[in-house]
């Protein structure tokens, strides 16, 4: 694919802000000035997936084994509780509805607590790899969840790789494999297929690539609700090339087009099927006790968790919010490129500004990935020696709070 195809670039470090590149139609400044251009087309056109494999395999296989470790922890400790694995993985909370709509389909909003609120990419492709494979639903549910996980782990790669240094972007891949709610990425649920969409959305926008990015967006808007955030950055990037007429005009403006095409889709299509324009606004906020305070709630949670004795999984929540504030001032002070540091700020904004959910929160800041750049980037930058440890010790918090969200709490991750 194409935008796999660019993460084989292994770019020096930048010090310093990055702006949104040219299209990439253009000759690199690095290619030699007497180099023909058909030499380059020809350079470029061997770069395919398999060159890019090749330069990103250490990220895949090191995101893959701090999640083994996670997974073997909660085998291990389910085994002990005399539950399988897989019904750990794919057969509790959000995964029932997501399976429930994969073999069910929608329902008529006969109530507001409908399974409508849940967006349907996700449910799509577990049906179709159901009906195509010799699968059952929770099994074809923790396909797509793992394959879009390792999706994800090579977009932040490509990021990394592409922003600083072909081991900022192993560890960024690592890093996001053992926060603390990184169980997720392993569960029936969406954080990981939409982080896949996202990272590689933005990662089209940062190599000016337009209709790629406009596409994932699109794809991203039918995965989960928080998809705004991505749509906001890829529509002002795009529009922004394309009042700078940085490349052929159409592509640009194709992208404005087509990302918000999903999202909206699907909010017009339940509008539809209750009766109103706001019928999935109605079901998120009566049907589920979510809406948009501009912080209150969470504020006024976090106190009183922090004054008072709390579930081990509140403090948690209340440490990974905090954690991602202090991050996102880093990130400021790093100069990450603006469409990264606009995604990671409107994801926390429309997290810590939802009513309700405290206990999710950590969860819903998942696909807030370019956060953890400046932890990958110290990590980078530190002898392998004090990395290593770090990162042993991330994996073991991780695997453990892991086994404890999904065996010990009692509500949803």
């Amino acid at each position: 694919m194409d935008v796999a195809a660019e993460s084989s670039r292994d770019e020096a470090s930048h010090p310093g802000p990055h702006p949104v590149p040219d299209p990439p139609e253009t000759t690199p400044s690095h290619t030699p000035p007497d180099e023909p251009a058909t030499a380059v087309v020809a350079r470029r056109s061997r770069r395919g997936p398999l060159a890019a494999l090749a330069l990103a395999w250490p990220a895949l296989v090191g995101y893959a084994l701090v999640r083994a470790v996670g997974l073997v922890t909660l085998w291990i400790w389910g085994s002990a509780r005399g539950v399988r694995l897989q019904g750990i993985l794919a057969g509790r909370y959000d995964s029932d509805w997501y399976l429930g709509i994969a073999t069910r389909g929608y329902d008529h909003a006969e109530s507001l607590h409908s399974n409508m609120a849940f967006f349907p990419l996700y449910p799509w492709l577990v049906r179709l790899l159901d009906q195509s494979w010799a699968m059952d639903p929770q099994q074809a549910a923790l396909a797509v969840s793992w394959l879009g996980s390792l999706a994800a782990a090579w977009g932040l790669f490509a990021i990394g790789n592409h922003l600083a240094d072909r081991r900022t972007g192993v560890l960024l891949a690592v890093v996001w494999g053992v926060v603390p709610h990184a169980v997720v990425e392993s569960l029936a649920y969406t954080e990981a297929l939409f982080t896949a969409f996202a990272a590689w959305a933005l990662y089209a926008v940062l190599t000016g690539r337009w209709l790629t990015a406009g596409l994932l967006c699109l794809l991203a808007g039918l995965t989960r609700p928080t998809a705004s955030s991505l749509i906001a950055v890829v529509g002002l990037a795009a529009l922004v090339a394309l009042i700078r007429r940085q490349g052929p005009w159409w592509r640009p403006l194709t992208a404005l087009l087509l990302a918000p095409l999903g999202w909206l889709g699907f909010i017009v299509w339940v509008g539809d099927r209750t009766g109103g324009l706001d019928g999935w606004f109605r079901i998120q906020g009566e049907g589920w006790n979510s809406s948009f305070d501009g912080g209150a709630f969470t504020l006024r949670r976090t106190g009183e968790i922090l004054d008072s004795p709390s579930r081990f999984q509140h403090y948690m929540v209340a440490l990974v919010l905090l954690a991602a504030l202090t991050l996102l001032v880093l990130s400021i002070m790093d100069r990450q490129p603006w469409p990264l540091l606009l995604y990671s700020g409107l994801l926390l904004v429309t997290t810590i500004g939802a009513a309700g959910y405290y206990h999710s929160k950590g969860r819903f800041l998942l696909p807030a990935f370019a956060l953890l750049l400046p932890v990958a980037g110290a990590l980078a930058r530190a002898r392998r020696g004090r990395a290593y440890p770090v990162l042993v010790l991330l994996t073991a918090v991780s695997a453990y709070f892991g086994g404890y969200l999904a065996l010990v709490w009692t509500s949803s991750p």
